[in-house]
């Protein structure tokens, strides 16, 4: 894309900046309204859908050319806002399935898994997305494309990755009718090895969890 592309004023919904904007603002607000526990009961199915259209903004971002800001120095955005109310509720709201089992680097050989959270992950993808939205409020497109890009191949894209594939395994297992690893016992401070889901705990059952997060098994 042009510079003079990156820089316009006019808000053209056909211009990139204002859908990957849009991408962004679409996953925040859904994400906090999955937050306030009001419909607990289709909070997967939501979070999977919003996670996976987020990561099209995020391959869009990636597949794109390097976007370099108007500004040598980032300007500050001030202090980020508290998350910590957020990951407590989505916590509460994804118990018992919010750790799952993750490899940080699928190209790094010999690498054990370690547990991670839902969650954390959630809130920390917010985070970044959050940092470069201010940018864009302000009028710095720029700037906030370049967060955006450099966020998503240094933290955020991998980490949405990540969860998207923990919601699809929880969907997946539902559907098929598949039992599930029980996670209770398991915290984010223990080292994961390849068995360890297998020795922490027992097995809970698909339907123990299907009603609750509004997922159905096949008939």
């Amino acid at each position: 894309m042009s510079d003079a592309a990156l820089h316009e004023t006019a808000q053209d919904p056909d211009d990139f900046a204002v859908q990957i904007a849009d991408q962004v603002e679409s996953f925040l607000v859904a994400v906090m309204e999955v937050a306030k526990g009001d419909e607990p009961d289709s909070a997967v199915p939501y979070l999977l859908l919003e996670v996976s259209q987020l990561l099209l903004a995020g391959g869009r971002l990636g597949a794109h050319e390097d976007i370099v800001p108007d500004e040598r120095y980032e300007p500050d955005t001030g202090p980020d806002a508290d998350v910590d109310e957020l990951r407590e509720n989505l916590a509460r709201l994804l118990d018992p399935i919010d750790v799952y089992s993750e490899v940080f680097d699928p190209y790094e050989p010999r690498k054990a898994p370690v547990p991670a959270r839902i969650s954390d992950d959630l809130t920390d993808v917010i985070t970044d997305l959050r940092h470069g939205m201010a940018h864009y409020r302000a009028g710095r497109t720029s700037e906030a494309l370049w967060w955006w890009q450099f966020s998503y191949f240094s933290n955020w894209g991998s980490t949405a990755s990540a969860t998207l594939r923990a919601l699809q395994s929880i969907v997946a297992h539902v559907r098929l009718n598949q039992p599930l690893a029980e996670l209770d016992g398991l915290d984010t401070d223990q080292a994961m090895g390849d068995e360890t889901l297998e020795i922490e705990a027992g097995r809970v059952m698909v339907e123990e969890i299907a009603g609750p997060l509004g997922l159905h098994q096949p008939k």
